[in-house]
C-alpha cells in the first residue's frame, strides 16, 4: 500500500469532488421541477397527459443512465440541425450534457416517487380545505404538494444518494469529476487500489451525511 500516494492524491480528489458536487445539485433542481410536472400529468384525469407523462418514465427508468448521456452527448452532436441552432452552445459542452441526463434521469424517478406520495394522501387532508372554503389550486399548492414532499423524503433521499454515484458515469464524456480525476491519477501511477480507496471514501462520506440530512428530515417534518 502506497501511503504517500494516497495522501498526494487526496487533495486533489477532493477539490474534483466540487465538480460532482455541482453535477449532482444542479440535476437535482432540474429534475425536482421536472418530476414534480409529470407527477401532476399522472394524478390529473387526462388520459392523454398520463400517457405521456408515463412514457417519459418508463424511457427513462428503463434504460441505462449510461446510454442516455451517450445519447444526449454523442448522438446529439451528429445530428445537423442541433449543430446549426443556438442548442448546439448547451450541447456541445460535456458539463450540460451531463447535467441534461441526470436531471432527465432522476426526474422520471422522482415523478414516480411524488405520485405515489400524492396518492397515497388522505381524503381527509383535502376534505378539511375544502370545509374552510378553500379553491383546489390553494388546496393542491398548499396542502397536497407540502404533504407529498414529506411523505416522499425516505423514497427521495435514496434517489440522492443513486444520483450521487451515479455522476461518476460524467467522467466517461471527458468531464474531470471524483471519479475523472481518479481515473487520470491511476492512468499516470498505474496503482488503482490506493486511489479508488480514497474516491470510494469520499463518496461514502457524502452518502453519510445525505442520509443523516434526510434523516433529520423525516423527523422534523413527520406527523
Amino acid at each position: 500500500m502506497d501511503f504517500d500516494l494516497i495522501i498526494n492524491s487526496f487533495p486533489k480528489l477532493l477539490f474534483a469532488s466540487i465538480t460532482t458536487l455541482k453535477l449532482l445539485s444542479v440535476s437535482l433542481f432540474i429534475g425536482l421541477f421536472i418530476g414534480l410536472f409529470f407527477a401532476i400529468l399522472r394524478i390529473k384525469n387526462n388520459i392523454i397527459l398520463g400517457k405521456i407523462a408515463y412514457g417519459y418514465s418508463y424511457t427513462f427508468r428503463g434504460t441505462p443512465l449510461l446510454v442516455q448521456i451517450f445519447i444526449i452527448y454523442y448522438g446529439f452532436g451528429q445530428v445537423e440541425l442541433i449543430r446549426e441552432s443556438f442548442l448546439w452552445s448547451i450541447l456541445k459542452e460535456p458539463y450540460w450534457c451531463a447535467v441534461i441526463a441526470f436531471a432527465l434521469n432522476t426526474g422520471a424517478y422522482t415523478s414516480e416517487i411524488l405520485r405515489s406520495a400524492f396518492q397515497t394522501i388522505k381524503p381527509g387532508f383535502i376534505e378539511a380545505g375544502k370545509s374552510l372554503g378553500a379553491p383546489n389550486k390553494l388546496i393542491f399548492y398548499k396542502i397536497q404538494i407540502p404533504i407529498a414532499i414529506r411523505q416522499s423524503l425516505p423514497a427521495y433521499g435514496n434517489e440522492i444518494i443513486l444520483m450521487l454515484k451515479g455522476t461518476s458515469l460524467a467522467s466517461t464524456v471527458t468531464l474531470m469529476d471524483l471519479t475523472g480525476v481518479a481515473k487520470y491519477i491511476i492512468s499516470t501511477t498505474f496503482k488503482p487500489i490506493e486511489v479508488f480507496i480514497i474516491a470510494g471514501s469520499i463518496y461514502l462520506f457524502f452518502t453519510f451525511i445525505i442520509h443523516n440530512v434526510i434523516k433529520f428530515l423525516e423527523k422534523k417534518y413527520s406527523f
